[in-house]
């Protein structure tokens, strides 16, 4: 079995240590064919978009080795489905100078930062040109130009500034510099090589994403607008650009003019098979590795995604899972993209939720669906404007999947659900941290007196109104309202609540064991039912298991002088309380 690639972007690598690759090189002629000047593809993070631009960037640029020879790149793309290209497109291997920059690491507290490890990207590729610096092909001035960029030697690092306002005013120019860097770099490298200059550029939005949550997305935003308006629209070094992230922000804040721009989203049609692995494609791989037998769970856990009509499966989730499985066959499967994109959209979705939110979500984790107006332009400083910018965010970065659409005039609306088991679980995560959260908030002391008073109306209207504000996610589970109902138990005076502890037959549900035993026992016993008709019966059942296990006995032999009872069912967000009498 050939080694699977968990963690590799560098197209290189997977052919040069022979890992298990599933050929997406096709893109290469899609680009050149259908492609615009500049081609921006918005996918879910972790759907393949860096590998694709190493592959990219692989195929079309001229490479020297040490010995100044060029690199013959067709032993990257041999057995490829690229090979059976046109002339034409193979004619292209190899001939281009090449820009990939990549945004993705940019992701700290304030804008100095953010800006400092982006110069550090921009630098880092001026580094793999060095070259330049001695081309006899460049102007002094352009090759002076390259060097200061190159080295960042415009004067500001170890100089002393008579005031902080002199030194944020020698850092815009310097961020002024390296907002127009890659056109200088474009200038250069086709002075010397007598070609049009490629520029990848890669998890464009991540940065701007960090600036909207960490407070500085006006910044961040103006400083991207121009790095792109020089690069893309201003350059004309430019052969083509390919632009890749995870959301469209609007035309408006960055792609300002940029006419001869082409997008490809999860929406539209083209290109859904250049991202994501197909069906067919996640088969193989499981047939390659020896788990025919685990297709259907694949399917339920990992699939679901429609990119334009096309159905495509989460491949960071399959690569992981495949590889864990493959290890040991008696593993489950987990929600592997979870830990690997970013959830804060959801948590601020759900802990600011109004009613009518949790309302659809509440269909939604039930396997529901719910219609939508959907629009590709989104900023970030738009997501909470309105309900529908949230649930289109939600969309195009992959928490969402397309059922159906319609168009009602000039609008068009989409059918949505939540896309597979792997992604309902990550919702549910973040619910249920939310629910925590609400838990922590309420005033405990009115339950606590209930319970200690014996009200069993006032335990059952006060857990009842709680359970009202949360979202029906654990209906099924009623491990969820056993621990639900202990953590409201923490914090009774003079009590400890233990679960699941021996006592007579038995292990009851929940024991309020009293500091002082003198002072009763409390014996909670917890049933859950699918209907409110049957809550009845539930509590009788409590009743009865209480009795048939003995558990008063067993607590009374532990020493304590006496002893109550309740019984409680639950029913979706409801409860009933008794006491056995």
């Amino acid at each position: 079995m050939k080694k699977i690639g968990i963690g590799y972007e560098e197209y290189k690598e997977f052919i040069d240590d022979d890992m298990y690759y599933i050929d997406k090189t096709m893109l290469i002629e899609d680009i050149v064919e259908r492609g615009g000047k500049v081609t921006l593809f918005t996918r879910p993070r972790r759907f393949g978009k860096t590998l694709a631009l190493s592959m990219l960037r692989t195929f079309f640029e001229l490479e020297y080795d040490y010995s100044g020879n060029v690199i013959d790149k067709k032993r990257y793309f041999e057995g490829k489905k690229i090979m059976g290209a046109p002339d034409k497109i193979l004619s292209m291997m190899g001939k281009y100078p090449v820009i990939k920059l990549s945004l993705k690491s940019a992701k700290q507290p304030d804008f100095y930062n953010a800006f400092i490890k982006l110069r550090e990207e921009i630098m880092s590729e001026f580094e793999r040109h060095a070259y330049l610096e001695k081309s006899d092909l460049l102007s002094e001035e352009k090759k002076e130009v390259f060097s200061k960029l190159y080295k960042n030697s415009f004067g500001r690092i170890d100089r002393k500034f008579e005031s902080k306002e002199d030194e944020k005013k020698e850092f815009l120019k310097e961020v002024g510099h390296y907002s127009t860097a890659l056109k200088t770099l474009s200038e250069c490298l086709k002075m010397h090589h007598k070609e049009n200059v490629i520029i990848l550029l890669d998890e464009y939005d991540v940065p701007l994403e960090n600036a909207y949550y960490s407070g500085f997305y006006d910044e961040m935003v103006g400083f991207i607008r121009s790095l792109f308006e020089s690069a893309l629209k201003t350059n004309d070094a430019l052969q083509f650009g390919v632009v890749t992230g995870c959301l469209r922000i609007s035309k408006e804040s960055i792609f300002t003019g940029l006419n001869h721009l082409q997008i490809s989203s999860i929406y539209n049609n083209g290109y859904e098979e250049a991202f994501g692995f197909t069906q067919s494609e996640t088969e193989q791989m499981l047939i390659d590795y020896g788990m025919e037998d685990r297709i259907p769970e694949a399917k339920e856990w990992y699939d679901g995604y429609l990119f334009g009509e096309t159905e495509i499966y989460n491949p960071w989730s399959i690569i992981k899972y495949v590889s864990s499985i493959a290890i040991n066959h008696m593993k489950f499967p987990q929600a592997y993209w979870a830990n690997t994109s970013s959830n804060q959209i959801i948590k601020d979705m759900i802990w600011h939720a109004d009613v009518e939110m949790k309302q659809e979500l509440d269909i939604l984790i039930n396997g529901g669906t719910i219609e939508k107006q959907i629009h590709e332009d989104i900023t970030y400083d738009d997501i909470h404007e309105s309900e529908d910018n949230l649930w289109n965010f939600l969309f195009f970065t992959g928490y969402m999947k397309k059922v159906s659409e319609r168009r009602e005039g000039k609008y068009i609306y989409l059918t949505m659900k939540i896309p597979n088991a792997e992604i309902a679980s990550i919702y549910e995560t973040q619910i249920r941290g939310w629910f925590d959260k609400q838990i922590k908030s309420e005033d405990r002391k009115i339950l606590h007196k209930a319970v200690l008073d014996g009200d069993t109306d006032a335990i059952a209207g006060y857990v009842t109104k709680l359970l009202k504000k949360s979202i029906s996610v654990f209906d099924s589970d009623e491990s969820f309202y056993h621990g639900f109902f202990l953590s409201l138990l923490y914090g009774v005076p003079d009590y400890a609540p233990m679960s699941n502890r021996e006592e007579g037959d038995g292990r009851p549900d929940i024991v309020l064991y009293p500091d002082n035993p003198t002072d009763p026992a409390i014996i909670f016993e917890i049933k859950k039912r699918k209907s409110f008709k049957e809550m009845e019966a539930g509590l009788k059942e409590a009743y009865d298991q209480i009795r048939d296990k003995k558990y008063e006995e067993g607590v009374l032999e532990d020493g304590y002088m006496g002893v109550k009872s309740y019984g409680i069912c639950f029913c979706k967000k409801s409860c009933i309380v008794g006491a056995l009498e």
